[in-house]
């Protein structure tokens, strides 16, 4: 039996809050591997925030593609990965979707906090937009289905 997700099984999955882990080439090294916040909407861009001058945001900028895996913690495992050419880089990142991001992740009380303690970095930061175009995904719940 296969434990691959279906296209619709996927993005519900990817749209779920996780921690992600992204991946991007770094020449001469192995890949850059790190965890992030991201946001994603079925059929749409996977959206990380990030400073443009991290590591990762000039890793991400010269590659023009990454990929970002999320899984769930507990059994029965998931697991989605996806990988895909950065289609947009916004250089300014609109207050309205940081405010989103801080609280998919952290909640209203705790994500106004962490937006007042990084304002700041704001203004340092870019939302690297990436269009998906490789999917893996496993499901291992079909394997007792």
């Amino acid at each position: 039996m296969s434990v691959s997700m279906t296209r619709t099984e996927r993005e519900a999955f990817l749209a779920e809050v996780h921690v992600g882990v992204l991946s991007v080439q770094h020449p001469g090294n192995g890949p850059l591997s790190v965890p992030v916040w991201y946001a994603y909407e079925p059929g749409g861009t996977v959206n990380v925030i990030t400073g443009v001058n991290s590591r990762k945001g000039v890793l991400i900028a010269a590659s023009g593609r990454f990929s970002l895996c999320a899984q769930s913690e507990t059994p029965p495992y998931k697991y989605v990965s996806v990988e895909g050419p950065v289609v947009v880089i916004d250089k300014r990142v609109d207050p309205a979707e940081r405010r989103q991001m801080a609280h998919r992740y952290l909640g209203n009380e705790f994500g106004d906090l962490y937006l007042q303690a990084t304002e700041a970095d704001a203004e340092a930061s870019a939302v690297f937009r990436m269009a998906p175009e490789s999917w893996l995904t496993a499901d291992f719940a079909k394997q007792f289905a």
